[in-house]
């Protein structure tokens, strides 16, 4: 058990940034226990309109997102966040966000739609 996170392609277009069902989506990038990051997407999720429980929801990245999460991540300003199971993220995990980052500008270059969700 715990907090495993994913960020997701979809080629479908969501008429809303939150809470919409696709059923053609693959795995762009897969997190364990990195908690920070997912209280960094919850509050986008917040942002974007979402009500919901932050758990098996998913949130639209934009390019202008992963610009945000770009400058808070090399700032180090993702936000302390605990939760049951979560783990906790500890700084190892920087190159790989990084390396999603680079990913998900790829795919949305390509005409993709990049979305977070996760389960805990």
């Amino acid at each position: 058990m715990g907090l495993d996170m994913y960020a997701m392609v979809t080629l479908m277009q969501p008429e809303n940034p939150v809470d919409f069902k696709t059923d053609d989506a693959s795995e762009l990038h897969y997190w364990r226990k990195h908690p920070d990051l997912h209280g960094w997407m919850q509050a986008l999720y917040s942002e974007k309109g979402g009500a919901e429980e932050f758990n098996c929801v998913p949130v639209v990245l934009a390019m202008d997102d992963l610009d945000r999460l770009e400058t808070d991540i090399k700032a180090r300003r993702l936000p302390a966040t605990s939760g049951f199971f979560f783990g906790e993220s500890d700084g190892t995990e920087f190159s790989d966000d990084l390396l999603f980052i680079a990913k998900a500008r790829q795919a949305i270059a390509e005409g993709k739609t990049v979305y977070y969700t996760s389960w805990w």
